[in-house]
């Protein structure tokens, strides 16, 4: 049993899969809505523990096919280094299909499209990559240290180094003032990208993030932020994916646990069905999930 430096965040789709921490924590950590590792100091972790994990992880699952590294920043790593990583997980797990990893938008800024096709050549076939929003004014006001531009430019080294993209979009996260803001510029940005797999999720804070949070929408005192109800996030939903039109057919889902109403389909395949599945929900023929039961 691997003794993970705790918390310990994955995708919901990597839950079942083995997990590596290759670095503890982020190296950024300051996008005010993000309290994932605010109680952690980012560090990376040495090499021989990390190869020595992934030995004993093999003893006692030999037959692993996926791999999540962890924490939030494992890209931030030379690439000698993940190479390292990746050489010793096809080394001791034979039947190893996949290994993925967060990325931030610093690292592919980073990364040349020869780096990252060297990491694939090795190994490493999917990033998952928060997009948030494809709003400019967003952006700046959750700190995300990126800007739509350089999310263009990061995934389409993605791309050409033919490492797939799990890009993740936060609804509510302009409120019910931002919204239409937030939801036609997200739309906008996703449409000039070439994406895989496409999630949405609803925004929540931890009470520690809050004041930051808040800081950015405060002007003259005032406070410029109001939350959106269940309705305003599936008005907010239906906007996005009538908008949808990207360079090629995307995987959406809807299936973190703090969605009120877990979807799933291709687009711009399944548009219409989805659609209707929201306005059904908007008139309360389908039954959200209930607040208690959501995850943030």
């Amino acid at each position: 049993m691997i003794n993970y430096n705790m918390p310990l965040y994955r995708p919901p789709s990597e839950g079942p899969n083995l997990i590596i921490q290759a670095t503890l924590g982020c190296s950024y950590n300051r996008c005010t809505f993000c309290s994932m590792y605010r109680s952690k100091t980012f560090q990376v972790r040495p090499m021989d523990q990390i190869l020595a994990e992934i030995e004993q992880a093999a003893k006692l699952q030999p037959d692993v096919r996926r791999v999540f590294l962890a924490d939030g920043d494992a890209l931030v790593l030379s690439n000698d280094q993940l190479i390292t990583i990746l050489d010793h997980l096809k080394k001791h797990l034979p039947r190893l299909a996949r290994v993925s990893s967060y990325a931030l938008p610093n690292n592919l800024k980073k990364k040349s499209i020869e780096e990252l096709a060297e990491l694939k050549e090795h190994g490493l076939s999917l990033i998952y990559y928060g997009l948030e929003s494809g709003s400019k004014i967003i952006l700046k006001k959750i700190h995300k240290d990126a800007t739509p531009d350089t999310i263009v430019k990061g995934l389409k080294k993605a791309h050409a180094a033919e490492i797939k993209v799990s890009a993740t979009v936060i609804l509510g996260l302009g409120g019910n003032i931002y919204w239409q803001e937030h939801i036609d510029e997200t739309a906008k940005l996703i449409n000039q990208l070439e994406l895989d797999y496409l999630s949405t999720l609803q925004l929540g804070l931890d009470p520690i993030v809050e004041k930051e949070f808040y800081k950015a929408f405060t002007q003259n005192g005032e406070r410029n932020f109001e939350w959106q109800n269940d309705q305003g996030m599936l008005q907010e939903q239906a906007r996005l994916i009538a908008q949808i039109n990207p360079v090629k057919p995307v995987i959406f889902r809807s299936n973190h646990a703090s969605n009120s109403l877990p979807m799933k389909g291709n687009l711009p395949k399944d548009r219409d069905r989805l659609l209707e599945e929201l306005q059904r929900a908007e008139k309360g023929e389908v039954p959200l999930v209930p607040e208690y039961l959501r995850g943030y």
